[in-house]
Protein backbone atom coordinates (compact mmCIF):
# COMPACT_ATOMS: atom_id res chain seq x y z
CA UNK A 1 0.00 0.00 0.00
CA UNK A 2 1.23 3.49 -0.77
CA UNK A 3 0.48 6.83 0.83
CA UNK A 4 -1.02 8.05 -2.45
CA UNK A 5 -3.73 5.40 -2.10
CA UNK A 6 -4.88 7.24 1.06
CA UNK A 7 -3.89 10.86 0.34
CA UNK A 8 -4.04 12.78 -2.92
CA UNK A 9 -0.75 13.29 -4.75
CA UNK A 10 -1.48 17.03 -5.03
CA UNK A 11 -2.02 17.36 -1.29
CA UNK A 12 1.20 15.45 -0.57
CA UNK A 13 3.10 17.73 -2.99
CA UNK A 14 1.66 20.84 -1.32
CA UNK A 15 2.65 19.59 2.13
CA UNK A 16 6.20 18.76 0.98
CA UNK A 17 6.58 22.17 -0.71
CA UNK A 18 5.44 23.94 2.46
CA UNK A 19 8.41 22.60 4.44
CA UNK A 20 11.24 22.60 1.89
CA UNK A 21 13.46 24.92 3.91
CA UNK A 22 15.48 23.30 6.71
CA UNK A 23 13.84 23.69 10.15
CA UNK A 24 10.48 24.66 8.60
CA UNK A 25 8.74 21.30 9.18
CA UNK A 26 5.79 21.37 11.58
CA UNK A 27 4.06 17.98 11.95
CA UNK A 28 0.58 19.40 12.71
CA UNK A 29 0.70 21.76 9.73
CA UNK A 30 2.03 18.99 7.48
CA UNK A 31 -0.81 16.65 8.50
CA UNK A 32 -3.37 19.39 7.79
CA UNK A 33 -1.97 20.32 4.37
CA UNK A 34 -1.64 16.71 3.17
CA UNK A 35 -5.20 16.00 4.32
CA UNK A 36 -4.40 13.36 6.92
CA UNK A 37 -6.30 15.22 9.67
CA UNK A 38 -9.52 14.69 7.68
CA UNK A 39 -9.04 10.94 7.34
CA UNK A 40 -10.59 8.20 9.46
CA UNK A 41 -8.73 6.68 12.42
CA UNK A 42 -8.35 3.51 10.31
CA UNK A 43 -6.68 5.47 7.50
CA UNK A 44 -4.36 7.18 10.00
CA UNK A 45 -3.33 3.73 11.29
CA UNK A 46 -2.67 2.60 7.71
CA UNK A 47 -0.41 5.63 7.22
CA UNK A 48 1.36 4.79 10.48
CA UNK A 49 1.98 1.27 9.16
CA UNK A 50 3.57 2.68 6.01
CA UNK A 51 5.75 5.10 8.01
CA UNK A 52 6.86 2.32 10.38
CA UNK A 53 9.56 1.23 7.95
CA UNK A 54 10.86 -1.71 9.99
CA UNK A 55 7.37 -2.91 11.07
CA UNK A 56 8.37 -2.74 14.74
CA UNK A 57 5.06 -1.19 15.80
CA UNK A 58 6.83 2.09 16.52
CA UNK A 59 8.31 4.98 14.58
CA UNK A 60 11.77 5.55 16.00
CA UNK A 61 13.97 8.64 15.68
CA UNK A 62 15.93 7.12 12.78
CA UNK A 63 12.71 6.56 10.82
CA UNK A 64 11.52 10.10 11.58
CA UNK A 65 14.59 11.57 9.83
CA UNK A 66 13.27 10.15 6.55
CA UNK A 67 9.61 10.97 7.28
CA UNK A 68 9.18 13.32 4.29
CA UNK A 69 10.84 10.83 1.94
CA UNK A 70 8.14 8.28 2.76
CA UNK A 71 5.68 10.74 1.20
CA UNK A 72 7.94 11.73 -1.70
CA UNK A 73 11.31 10.03 -2.38
CA UNK A 74 12.77 13.31 -3.64
CA UNK A 75 11.97 15.18 -0.42
CA UNK A 76 14.64 16.32 2.01
CA UNK A 77 15.69 14.60 5.23
CA UNK A 78 14.43 16.23 8.43
CA UNK A 79 17.03 18.12 10.44
CA UNK A 80 18.07 16.80 13.84
CA UNK A 81 16.11 19.64 15.50
CA UNK A 82 12.96 18.84 13.48
CA UNK A 83 13.30 15.14 14.24
CA UNK A 84 13.65 15.75 17.99
CA UNK A 85 10.75 18.24 18.04
CA UNK A 86 8.54 15.79 16.13
CA UNK A 87 9.42 12.98 18.54
CA UNK A 88 8.79 15.18 21.60
CA UNK A 89 5.45 16.36 20.22
CA UNK A 90 4.11 12.82 19.68
CA UNK A 91 5.91 10.66 22.28
CA UNK A 92 3.39 10.91 25.13
CA UNK A 93 4.91 8.17 27.29
CA UNK A 94 8.52 9.33 26.89
CA UNK A 95 9.89 6.00 25.62
CA UNK A 96 11.75 7.61 22.70
CA UNK A 97 9.47 6.27 19.97
CA UNK A 98 6.01 6.94 18.57
CA UNK A 99 3.42 4.18 18.82
CA UNK A 100 0.32 3.89 16.63
CA UNK A 101 -1.96 5.39 19.29
CA UNK A 102 0.42 8.30 19.90
CA UNK A 103 0.61 8.97 16.15
CA UNK A 104 -3.14 8.81 15.80
CA UNK A 105 -3.64 11.17 18.76
CA UNK A 106 -1.19 13.68 17.27
CA UNK A 107 -2.78 13.62 13.81
CA UNK A 108 -6.42 13.70 14.87
CA UNK A 109 -6.24 16.08 17.83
Amino acid sequence: MSLSSILSADAIDSAIKDCQAPDSFCPKKFFQICGLTKKSPQDVKKVFGILDNDASGFIEEEELKFFLQRFNPGARVLTEKETKNFLCAADDDGDGQIGAEEFQAMVLS
